[in-house]
């Protein structure tokens, strides 16, 4: 191709006009063109610093929730611990209230069957005694006459100061 037919090609013309329009306004045009761009990109850039600070905040939150759960499960298992060692403590409490409970019991119950074999032992002694008095008054006034008992009961009440010194003592 000579220059001839290039200046009669609609491709040549179109890219001369290309070259001139972006050297006559180029200038004009990048500017403003950088500069929206320019804003743009900063535009972009803080919306991602943004969402990189929300993402570090998140983990962060993240990790003080996992720390706090941790520390919110040590402290059930302490207080479950503390609960079972409770629960054993009161347990152990119970069953030996439980045997003093029953031991004082026990005892009561042998005070009381020792008091009413006391008791009916006494009543027995009296009851012999008194059977023993009857039969020794019945023996005495058959085998004693009015000169014999009046030496006895002589004799009894002078007999009486030392009967009640020896209590006394006692």
């Amino acid at each position: 191709m000579d220059f001839q037919t290039l200046l009669h090609e609609p491709l040549f013309w179109y890219t001369v006009s290309f070259v001139l329009f972006f050297v006559l306004f180029g200038r004009r045009i990048w500017r403003p063109l950088a500069a929206m761009l320019d804003r743009r990109a900063a535009h972009i850039r803080a919306e991602l610093e943004g969402a990189a600070r929300l993402r570090r905040e998140a983990e962060q939150m993240l990790e003080e929730a996992r720390a706090e759960r941790e520390a919110a499960l040590a402290d059930a298992r302490a207080m479950i611990e503390n609960a079972r060692a409770e629960s054993v403590r009161i347990a152990e409490a119970a069953r030996r209230e439980a045997e003093q409970t029953a031991q004082r019991r026990e005892r009561m119950a042998k005070d009381r069957i020792a008091a009413s074999e006391r008791a009916a032992v006494n009543e027995v002694r009296a009851a012999a005694a008194e059977i023993a008095a009857e039969a020794a008054r019945a023996v005495v006034a058959e085998s004693l006459g009015a000169q014999t008992d009046a030496g006895l009961i002589d004799r009894a009440i002078g007999n009486l100061p030392a009967s009640f010194a020896k209590r006394v003592a006692a």
